[in-house]
């Protein structure tokens, strides 16, 4: 196994790592906070917006089974990467859309994933997407770990979440963990 990592921004955490812990080749994945200015926030003062964090999903792959192109296809495809600092109802700059990366020969490829996607006019507005190298990583509280799997019928996760999930498992079908 060939394990590399990306760190990604798109809204509400519980969204990206209900999609990404079902992807093929994507072996953990964690809900926390990054790139803001502070040491380890709380959940609660990264909502207040004070502290500069995003609210991401940090992915661990096989590389031999998942390049960082596709896993970017995915990424682009459940969150929308044209509203600056919002996703649907979730609004702050938590919630911007963003990709932070630890290892600086991914930048190539991000960049080709962006410049396609504008080659393409993939979205009506333009991308607000930030790309960033990581800095203060830390995971978020427990209790958000794993939350649409441990409560799926809760509003936010019924309403919000679960049609990501249904929107990635029709897109991406032959893509899914068995």
């Amino acid at each position: 196994m060939s394990i590399k990592s990306i760190t990604l921004g798109g809204g509400c955490f519980w969204c990206l790592e209900a999609v990404f812990d079902r992807l093929q080749g994507v072996v953990d994945v964690v809900s926390g906070y990054s790139n803001g200015h502070t040491l380890n926030p709380s959940y609660e003062a990264v909502c207040s917006g004070q502290t500069g964090h995003v609210e991401v999903v940090q992915l661990r792959y096989d590389s031999s089974i998942i390049g960082l192109e596709e896993v970017l296809q995915v990424f682009f495809v459940i969150h929308d990467p044209t509203t600056l600092n919002r996703q649907g109802n979730d609004e702050g700059t938590q919630y911007r859309s963003g990709i932070y990366w630890e290892d600086e020969s991914d930048l190539e490829v991000i960049e080709k994933v962006l410049a396609e996607l504008k080659d393409q006019r993939a979205y009506a507005s333009p991308i607000t997407t930030e790309v960033l190298a990581l800095k203060n990583f830390s995971r978020a509280e427990d209790y958000h770990q794993d939350y649409f799997v441990n409560h799926p019928n809760q509003g936010y996760c019924a309403y919000v979440v679960a049609p990501k999930v249904a929107k990635f498992t029709q897109t991406f079908a032959s893509r899914l963990k068995v």
